[in-house]
């Protein structure tokens, strides 16, 4: 009778835990969802419910105001909307993603050196072949993140440090330096290089078409599918390596399957928007905060996050500047910064 009366707050205090998680997750989605409402009015142009709803569901007619709003809302607004949630999704959850590998708090996708990798290759194809179409140099982008990802996780397996998070991590920093270097010989060699770069790398959502977002979406989709198998490994490996070879995870095909999944995830996000700095880095701490450190509820959520920050961004940016606007990444970055420097200050006040 006297571990039934244990075991029974237990079970409810585990039932209240996963109810609110899940009302959690009901509440980010409705959040997202309203994001999304928010995003297909707000531009250059403001358009009212009705107007947006025009836009989306009715037939063609001759009317020139409402067919321009139609074109407004389904070739401009709804791709970049569509494009802030798919890549938002895939920085969120491969921020988390990293961190859980690395055992880094501080850890980005850019740690891999997929930014950098895919910022080289745009600068390189459009010097070299004169690429001048998104649709042309995404895939390169994307080849260029892979490439670096690879590199990154091969350099860290050699040597005594082999899979040692440290020895990730400093792959990734001199892999990193080495191609921010190479980007800039290339760009300013080459104006059109460095015209596109400029503008690339600001991290904007303007301009993309289904042309792109689809292709892209697919290796994203994969990239999920490939991290949602790594969450139990991942809560394992975060007790340590002894611990989580002791309970049976096979700790190299683990890391390799995460370091896919994220190559994959961080890799396709930035082919289609650009660099975008801080964002997996922050909904990741926030998600944890919500969560708890348990990496099954911790990546959704960091995904949902991920994908309404990056709307909500791409929102302001394209309010406070109107008519013009600001790039997403300005934004992000405008808020992320900040909040590195919180992390790092919370860290040192901790250990002082």
């Amino acid at each position: 009778m006297a571990t039934t009366a244990v075991e029974r707050p237990t079970s409810r205090g585990t039932t209240e835990a996963r109810r609110r998680r899940v009302v959690g997750l009901g509440t980010l989605v409705v959040i997202l969802a309203a994001a999304g409402t928010v995003s297909l009015a707000v531009g250059a142009r403001a358009l009212s419910p009705a107007e947006v709803w025009h836009g989306l569901f009715a037939a063609p007619d001759s009317d020139q105001r409402l067919t321009e709003i139609r074109l407004i809302v389904q070739t401009v607004r709804v791709p970049r909307t569509v494009l802030a949630v798919v890549a938002g999704i895939a920085l969120g959850v491969g921020g988390a993603l990293i961190q859980g590998y690395t055992r880094n708090p501080i850890a980005d996708t850019g740690l891999l050196g997929v930014n950098a990798g895919a910022s080289f290759a745009v600068v390189s194809v459009i010097a070299v072949f004169g690429l001048s179409d998104p649709l042309q140099y995404v895939w390169f982008a994307f080849l260029g993140a892979g490439v670096a990802g690879v590199v990154v996780f091969g350099l860290s397996s050699l040597g005594r440090g082999a899979g040692n998070p440290l020895t990730l991590a400093l792959a990734g920093q001199g892999i990193t330096v080495f191609l921010a270097a190479m980007t800039t010989a290339v760009a300013l060699t080459d104006q059109k290089s460095l015209n596109v770069l400029r503008l690339w790398n600001s991290g904007s959502l303007a301009g993309v078409g289904f042309d792109v977002i689809r292709p892209v979406t697919a290796f994203i989709v994969l990239g999920l599918v490939l991290a949602l198998t790594t969450l139990p490994a991942i809560n394992l490996l975060n007790l340590g390596d002894d611990v989580a070879r002791g309970l049976g995870v096979n700790i190299a095909l683990s890391r390799t399957v995460g370091i896919v999944a994220i190559t994959l995830l961080a890799g396709a996000a930035t082919a289609a928007t650009g660099p975008i700095a801080f964002l997996g880095l922050m909904v990741a701490h926030v998600a944890r905060y919500l969560t708890g450190p348990d990496y099954r509820w911790l990546v959704p959520y960091a995904g949902l996050l991920g994908a309404i920050v990056l709307l909500v961004c791409d929102i302001v940016g394209r309010m406070v500047v109107r008519p013009s606007e600001l790039d997403a990444g300005v934004v992000v970055a405008l808020l992320g910064a900040p909040f590195f420097a919180a992390l790092v200050w919370r860290g040192k006040f901790k250990s002082a």
